[in-house]
């Protein structure tokens, strides 16, 4: 996955490096720039970079320094200059500094190397305040665009003031400008920021109808409201404001934007916190995924039902909340949305969308609630019949995430019974197993009955996409995937762990099974960070389903729930003939890979249980699969992907690197011992797992040597020879050595079988560092993990 320029920046250990992370984010090719003394020189744009932060002044400085000498030597000068760094970028129309070079009273120094604060001081007047400023973390997106837009047009495009980002560009306006003024009432600050835009810079774009002005002076923009006379503790926020945003809005929209004046007030975000609390933010980002899928003006031509709503807060960016319905399952949050100004015009009502107005036999019947308002059930009837007038409808919601009546911020509690709505009863009958216990599923059965050519926005995690457990619910619901991004999990307050929670909009009235997702990435401050791409495989493609399982028809096994642990399972487990050890690998994506893999000497049952036994028939693609599941690094945005059968064909040294990876892993938990108490007896182990001979390792004789008969004849390669070689050195030294008594004991160190799980273990409670030295086998093995940890995604074992 392609790195964004945060993360490119974050790398970068020289300037040369700064320089290649904006050279590839902003798509140059080889013939679009040159290096030179101009640290990137195009037609359009110059720019000066710097691997130290540095202030923009200084660095414009020196670039002026280069457009004076071009200017005076009459070649041609760029229309742009950019100033870039690791935290920052700026954009300067040549134009506004033309005066400056012509200004005899500045000292300009003899090389734009020299060009220092001294410099800056003297250009600060002419520059001062006439260049915007993106920092990188927050702004990459929009400066990378100005940058395409001054080269594609000419000039540097601001961001429009719209029916559909009026309330995220009012809340910054607030954040950057409002707080600046002093008002006596929050409620102020939306004339104020009315009498702001629709103002040209110059003169009055439009006259409003009550409320304030707003003049602007030599000084700065001057507010008057109410008799009272408002001016800018700093203007910084203010100019910054309008270097990204264009203004007046379009004369079309600027009836309509007054309109829903009376709509907006500052968001406390601390308000919103509760069971379904969306972050304001990740809000923002959805609202920006609406207008970019559906088009400009979808406020105005859908209506929007949210029947998970809680207090509100998805619905505080709406602009047009007359086409709104908002409903929640607890009254007191209905008590909550009707007192708050911020939702004046929404229908707002209770409801428990997965009960009311379910029939036994199916279907939805409104009478039998009376909840759900005239208006949304004709909306509804109009839009289910194809009416020819109907408004479309968008369903938006963050739905609850496996506890009912909470919401995704909860994280899955799980807790027994919750699942039993009328609506799990559907499901049930319809044979969807697993899906059926999910509540944000039983959402979307319904949403899919009632509403079916509906637009679904929903918030949720992944599972349902492709998750194997949900194959049955796929197959029904099928609607059509249009865009849609995942963010951070860490974004919501009170989530544990790192995944990914997805953004995505569904058509409901075209059908398709979805194959592949390809989404954007944003971390849990909403930053862009690449694309994720998303594989949707059957289950007889996973990984899980490429080993057959043998019958576990032998006798009756001791089951361990750690390498040396019985287990307190209470139900007796068999053997299979010519068994060797368990393979337990519990689900199959990447979010149980790390604690859900590993191999015991007999039948392992914790967790969830699950897994096979072992033997020579298996033993080579097991230690592919153990190998698959644990070299990659988990991480949240491959937290939901699902390992996949190999897509190419195996060779033999891949075969042998991974089965020597596993014999040396840590969740290699196989071990020889004696008096391990289980059902009211004494069991032993026996280790099948040893890669050497007794007399390569100075042991005593070994019940098994399974696994050198196993190895003999293989070719290893030089990286896995050497993982062999520093173990055989470890194994010598753990014979070698006479353990404490306490060691002893705790390993069950009484046989000379010991596996590697006691091996390591025993030598590093022993703690003798001068005499066993674990570094050149950790150099070894894990020169064999970055050869082959690239090979699961070049074979096709995860998505790449």
């Amino acid at each position: 996955m392609a790195l964004s320029l945060l993360e490119e920046l974050q790398r970068a250990r020289t300037e040369e490096d700064v320089k290649d992370a904006y050279i590839k984010a902003l798509g140059f090719k080889k013939k679009d720039y040159t290096k030179g003394r101009v640290d990137i020189q195009t037609a359009k744009v110059w720019f000066e970079a710097k691997f130290v932060t540095t202030p923009p002044l200084v660095m414009f400085g020196q670039l002026l320094v280069y457009v004076r000498d071009a200017k005076a030597r009459g070649e041609p000068i760029p229309p742009f200059l950019a100033v870039i760094d690791r935290q920052k970028a700026a954009i300067l129309p040549t134009v506004e500094a033309l005066t400056l070079l012509v200004d005899e009273s500045i000292e300009w120094p003899t090389s734009g190397s020299k060009a220092d604060d001294k410099l800056a001081l003297q250009i600060a007047p002419y520059i001062g305040e006439r260049f915007t400023t993106y920092p990188v973390a927050s702004m990459a997106k929009e400066f990378v665009n100005a940058i395409k837009d001054a080269i594609r047009k000419g000039e540097l495009i601001k961001t429009p003031i719209t029916r559909d980002n009026l309330k995220q560009v009012f809340d910054k306006w607030v954040a950057m400008v409002g707080t600046e003024l002093g008002v006596k009432s929050e409620a102020d600050y939306a004339v104020l920021f009315f009498a702001d835009i629709m103002h040209d810079g110059t003169h009055e774009a439009m006259k409003q109808p009550a409320g304030a002005r707003m003049l602007m002076t030599a000084d700065g923009p001057t507010f008057f409201m109410h008799g009272d006379t408002y001016e800018l503790a700093s203007d910084k926020g203010y100019r910054d404001f309008w270097a990204i945003y264009h203004r007046p809005p379009a004369v079309e929209d600027r009836r309509y934007l007054l309109e829903r004046r009376d709509s907006l007030l500052p968001v406390d975000e601390q308000k919103f916190k509760g069971a379904y609390y969306t972050p304001l933010h990740i809000v923002t980002k959805a609202y920006e995924q609406l207008r970019a899928t559906l088009g400009e003006g979808w406020q105005d031509r859908y209506i929007v039902w949210d029947m998970c709503a809680g207090v509100g807060n998805l619905e505080v960016a709406h602009s047009n909340l007359r086409n709104v319905y908002m409903s929640t399952l607890d009254e007191a949050d209905v008590t909550i949305m009707r007192s708050d100004p911020r939702f004046a015009g929404a229908e707002r009502f209770q409801y428990d969308y997965l009960n009311d107005d379910v029939t036994d036999f199916g279907d939805i019947d409104y009478e039998l609630s009376g909840k759900v308002p005239l208006e949304l059930r004709q909306a509804i009837a109009a839009a289910r019949d194809g009416d020819e007038d109907a408004k479309p409808i968008l369903v938006l919601i963050n739905p609850p995430y496996a506890e009912s009546g909470s919401g995704i911020s909860k994280g899955d509690e799980n807790k027994i019974g919750v699942e039993k709505t009328r609506i799990n009863g559907w499901m049930r009958e319809m044979n969807l197993g697993y899906a059926s216990k999910e509540l944000f599923v039983q959402f979307l059965i319904r949403i899919q009955k009632e509403l079916p050519r509906c637009t679904l926005a929903i918030f949720s995690t992944l599972k349902y996409v492709n998750g194997p457990n949900f194959e049955a619910f796929r197959k029904i619901w099928r609607p059509k995937y249009l865009d849609g991004f995942v963010v951070h999990s860490r974004a919501f307050d009170s989530i544990e762990g790192n995944f990914p929670i997805g953004f995505f909009v569904w058509d409901n009235t075209a059908k398709a099974a979805v194959q592949e997702i390809t989404v954007d990435a944003l971390d849990r401050h909403g930053a862009a960070v690449g694309e994720k791409t998303y594989l949707v495989r059957p289950k007889a493609m996973l990984l899980n389903a490429w080993i057959r399982s043998p019958a576990a028809n032998g006798a009756i096994i001791i089951p361990l729930s750690n390498a040396l642990t019985p287990s307190r399972n209470p139900r007796v487990k068999r053997t299979c003939v010519g068994a060797v050890g368990h393979l337990f690998a519990s689900n199959n994506d990447m979010q149980n890979a790390g604690q859900g893999t590993l191999i015991t000497s007999s039948i392992f049952t914790g967790r969830n249980g699950g897994g096979l036994f072992l033997s020579a028939e298996n033993l080579v693609e097991a230690a592919v699969v153990f190998s698959v599941r644990l070299l990659p690094r988990h991480t949240w945005q491959n937290h939901s992907d699902q390992f996949l059968q190999p897509s190419q064909q195996l060779t033999d040294e891949f075969k042998s690197d991974c089965l020597v990876w596993m014999l040396f892993n840590n969740k290699n938990l196989t071990a020889g011992a004696d008096k391990l108490r289980w059902n009211d007896r004494d069991w032993s182990l026996t280790n099948h797992f040893i890669p050497f001979t007794e007399a390569e390792i100075g042991a005593q004789r070994f019940e098994s040597d399974f696994m050198v008969r196993y190895m003999r004849g293989m070719i290893f390669s030089p990286e896995a020879q050497a993982v062999l070689d520093e173990g055989r050195a470890l194994f010598r030294r753990f014979h070698a050595t006479s353990f404490p008594n306490k060691i002893r004991q705790e390993y069950k160190l009484g046989r000379s079988d010991a596996g590697w799980y006691q091996v390591r273990r025993a030598l590093e409670a022993y703690g003798d560092t001068e005499l066993t030295d674990f570094d050149p086998f950790k150099a070894a093995y894990a020169a064999l993990t970055e050869k082959l940890r690239p090979m699961v995604y070049e074979l096709g074992f995860l998505p790449a």
